[in-house]
């Protein structure tokens, strides 16, 4: 049985635990054995995008500290991932097992891909979902190919998403935008920070998404406060929302919207 440390960001922490629950249910159901060190705090990411270096430090040691004994170290967050794998080398660089930390720190979606070889999710989710593209997952962490990049396509969380019966992808006119939410871009730049979310709930509607998912729950959030305010149709989910209803849906015979957690 394969052991995970539980790295869960501080906004799903605080506003959306269920997703936590998900990623948990996800993991457990592939036979991984789930441990959540309790005294995580923040990686530091927001502190790190606003220039507070020494603020940030102490933080990035934390989490070395706490997570270091765990085999692999499983985030449903891409941003998140992407901070420890790409971002920590100013504050941990040089320390004892920092490189081994960065190796086995992965987003959920990749570790489910890449370490586990899930190859399907079955069950049933009969719904046109949307998928949104986190910039730090596809840009940095490349969880999917972009459109600038010269590759075969490839979708780590749409390889599993696919494998669910009666789910259908929406096909987006600008697969890859970003949503406009970019932590304090969205209080520092309001107004365009609202109009790229916008156009990206645009999209999805003109594509039939029913229920728009991500890696992302920052994402999520501000393109679910957008469609909440303009009283439009489309449910958001997390990505592990719709992997653990797949999941049990074999169980239940079942696959509807009313299953989740939260409206």
């Amino acid at each position: 049985m394969i052991r995970i440390g539980l790295f869960i960001p501080c906004y799903i922490d605080q506003l959306y635990p269920q997703v936590g629950m998900a990623t948990v249910d996800v993991l457990e159901r592939f036979g991984v054995q789930v441990e959540f060190p309790a005294e995580q705090t923040c990686c530091g990411q927001p502190m790190a995008n606003t220039g507070l270096t020494e603020s940030t430090r102490p933080l990035a040691e934390r989490f070395l500290d706490i997570f270091r004994p765990y085999p692999y170290v499983v985030c449903p967050s891409g941003s998140c991932t992407s901070m420890v794998r790409y971002h920590y080398d100013e504050y941990l660089d040089g320390k004892d097992d920092f490189a081994e930390l960065k190796a086995k720190t992965f987003e959920l979606t990749e570790f489910l891909v890449d370490v586990l070889k899930v190859e399907s999710i079955g069950g049933a989710f009969p719904h046109k979902v949307g998928l949104h593209q986190s910039c730090h997952g596809l840009r940095e962490l490349r969880l999917a190919s972009s459109s600038e990049m010269n590759v075969d396509p490839f979708n780590k969380a749409g390889s599993l998403l696919r494998t669910i019966e009666g789910l259908e992808l929406t096909q987006l006119k600008r697969p890859d935008e970003c949503c406009g939410f970019g932590g304090t871009f969205a209080v520092a730049e309001e107004a365009v920070s609202c109009m790229m979310g916008q156009d990206r709930i645009h999209d999805h509607e003109e594509a039939g998404t029913e229920v728009l998912t991500a890696n992302d729950m920052s994402c999520l959030m501000h393109l679910d406060g957008l469609i909440r305010r303009q009283k439009k149709p489309i449910r958001v989910m997390h990505i592990a929302e719709i992997l653990a209803q797949a999941s049990h849906s074999r169980e239940s015979g079942t696959g509807s919207l009313n299953e989740r957690a939260h409206d």
